[in-house]
């Protein structure tokens, strides 16, 4: 009767032996390897999800921004504001100055100095 047990037990005895058991071992190692990998490659589309959200934000922005713009040019102050900024253009009867600044500032040279005699001789200039 005992041996009448472990012979229907057979399929329990080949599951428990030590080479199928190394064989799960090295398939749950290989499962959680690439189960770590899966998660790595997560976090990376959720990182490159937030830079296309912050993009599309963006763009959103520089959108309502041109439209506004656009808007504005629609206008005949708009258009005034443009050429007044952009081609310096003026009204008549007002005049318009342009400040440029001079490419070439003065250079002041310091005198040489030349010792006691020579801060006596320029004293008496």
């Amino acid at each position: 009767m005992v041996r009448n047990f472990q012979q229907k037990n057979g399929w329990r005895h080949i599951i428990q032996s030590k080479p199928v058991l190394i064989l799960f071992g090295v398939l749950i190692l290989f499962f959680a390897y690439n189960v770590l990998g899966l998660w790595n490659k997560m976090q990376d589309t959720e990182k490159n999800k937030k830079i296309a959200e912050d993009k599309i934000a963006s763009l959103l922005q520089q959108q309502k921004n041109l439209s506004s713009e656009i808007n504005s040019l629609n206008t005949a102050e708009g258009k005034e504001k443009l050429f007044r900024e952009n081609f310096g253009l003026a009204k008549d009867g007002e005049d318009l100055t342009i400040v440029v600044q001079d490419q070439n500032p003065p250079s002041f040279s310091k005198p040489a100095s030349t010792g006691f005699f020579g801060f006596l001789k320029n004293i008496f200039k």
